[in-house]
């Protein structure tokens, strides 16, 4: 319920994914447009958004597929070279998204393959965003998910307060208690 309100949880799990009905279903014809009846047979594949495929996969009515986020071709590039593959265009909520996915799929390389795709990824957020100029900033802000947005932003921020306070921003101020001399005990 933590995030019941949160915008960005809300899109998130308005991704599209693929399932496959294990059982037959009646009264969903809007779930499949091109079905001319108002059921979907078992062994139908439907693309679902991932509140609905969670909920059906929880009931064991639908099989889940692993998302094209996450697959070889996908891996082999951020092997390559994890810095410059584009994750926003395969899935804007890369990383949530693959922890909420990866139990429901039963994919177990999906957690290894995240962290290493965001350890590879996280010093060159913070790279760009404590040295790069504002030109650079949008072209690389274009590649990454929003959660290396939220991190870039972050440590943008940090470097920019850091900056105004060792320039001259708030200096500590001498406690009026030090000053003060202490009387001779009698």
């Amino acid at each position: 319920m933590a995030q019941y309100y949160d915008i960005d949880d809300i899109v998130m799990e308005e991704e599209i994914v693929s399932v496959v009905f294990q059982v037959a279903a009646n009264g969903v014809g809007l779930l499949d447009p091109s079905a001319e009846t108002n059921s979907v047979a078992q062994g139908s594949k439907v693309e679902l958004p991932f509140w609905l495929a969670q909920e059906l996969h929880v009931r064991q009515a639908v099989a889940m597929n692993v998302l094209a986020c996450f697959n070889q071709k996908t891996r082999k590039e951020v092997q390559a070279d994890a810095a410059c593959v584009d994750l926003r265009n395969r899935c804007p909520y890369f990383y949530e998204l693959g922890c909420k996915i990866a139990p429901l799929v039963g994919d177990r390389t999906i957690g290894s393959f995240l962290l290493y795709t965001f350890s590879s990824r996280y010093k060159e957020v913070l790279s760009k965003a404590h040295s790069a100029a504002f030109v650079v900033a949008p072209k690389f802000l274009s590649i990454l998910t929003k959660e290396e947005i939220h991190l870039y932003e972050a440590a943008r921020s940090s470097m920019a307060a850091f900056k105004k306070w060792r320039v001259g921003g708030p200096r500590f101020e001498r406690a009026s208690i030090l000053g003060r001399k202490r009387r001779p005990a009698d």
